[in-house]
């Protein structure tokens, strides 16, 4: 059992978004599943992402990897917001106890995302959220995508003071977490590949996400890693056929499954070593994502610092079956 600010998660297993977190069945199938203790949504936007067939996912033939272009979730936050009252009030086919869901989000402007928080906390205070205890909404904001084109992930900028910068889009979290310490704030990070990286992100959270009231962040967690961008497979690598010797349609996506694994684990205990010594920042949860299809590469993230698991592309090989692969391996 892990308590991140407001929620509990048990079992320390969960998704992490990705495609196979898309539609009301995908997140009913992961909200019953008794081997994750939360659901993490695909990323929204305010009024959905256009789709179309160049955004799509190709898996190796020979390790549990995997290449995508997709860009975020087709359905709109406030799609979301219904199916997830939905299936917290019950309206599902089988009765779980209850896990949390966390809402995965993306924004760049800033009076949308004001917006985006402000539609989360009305669906929390509809159904009590705000009062229970643990919560069962958190949010994570997408700061990571690596496919869209002209909108390279905030996280790789850390430092930046534009007005569309991640320190401006954390000063929206701030706020609303000043307003209401019960809100559950987490971020998911892009892999980071050298050191400077990792310090620049920790001064940005040190900088303009401390609470002066509590001296403590309003980020309750990190979410370490989204894909690697930029990634090239071979038609010859997967097992599908197809009109182009790529294995999706851009030619280059983001890798992720056990191609990714070791730098995911780096990146998992690199934070966990420097969060550790910062007073202000040492209470960060890391969930660890990256290559994980198997009980084995779970305990590695454990070890290195992760105090939740998550998993995408063996969810998206085996379906929700993917949990308990990893459950009992």
């Amino acid at each position: 059992m892990v308590h991140i600010n407001n929620i509990i998660v048990e079992p320390t297993l969960v998704n992490s978004s990705c495609a196979w977190a898309s539609d009301f069945a995908q997140l009913e199938s992961l909200y019953e599943c008794p081997h994750i203790g939360a659901v993490t949504t695909r990323t929204a936007t305010l009024n959905g992402f256009k789709e179309d067939e160049s955004h799509t996912v190709a898996f190796s033939s020979s390790t549990a990897s995997s290449l995508n272009s997709y860009g975020y979730s087709p359905y709109p936050l406030a799609t979301y917001l219904e199916w997830i009252q939905q299936l917290l009030n019950g309206n599902h086919s089988t009765k779980q106890p209850q896990k949390p869901f966390i809402i995965s989000i993306t924004e760049s402007k800033l009076e949308n995302l004001e917006r985006m928080v402000n539609d989360i906390q009305a669906l929390r205070a509809s159904i009590d959220d705000k009062d229970s205890n643990p919560s069962r909404v958190a949010i994570e904001l997408n700061t990571s995508c690596p496919n869209i084109p002209g909108s390279p992930p905030s996280a790789y900028n850390s430092l930046s003071d534009s007005d569309t910068s991640l320190r401006s889009l954390l000063k929206v979290l701030q706020t609303a977490h000043q307003s209401d310490h019960t809100l559950t704030i987490g971020l998911k990070l892009p892999p980071f590949v050298y050191r400077q990286q990792f310090t620049d992100f920790i001064t940005l959270l040190k900088d303009s996400g401390s609470n002066s009231d509590t001296k403590s962040s309003p980020i309750s967690f990190l979410t370490c890693t989204n894909t690697l961008g930029n990634s090239l497979m071979f038609l010859e690598e997967i097992d599908e056929a197809g009109k182009f010797r790529f294995a999706v349609p851009t030619a280059t996506g983001g890798l992720a499954g056990e191609a990714l694994h070791g730098l995911a684990l780096g990146n998992v205990f690199t934070f966990a070593e420097l969060l550790a010594k910062e007073d202000a920042l040492k209470d960060i949860a890391i969930i660890g994502v990256g290559g994980v299809t198997t009980g084995q590469a779970a305990l590695r993230m454990r070890q290195a610092g992760a105090a939740v698991v998550g998993c995408a592309t063996l969810l998206g090989i085996e379906g929700v079956k993917a949990f308990e692969t990893i459950s009992n391996t």
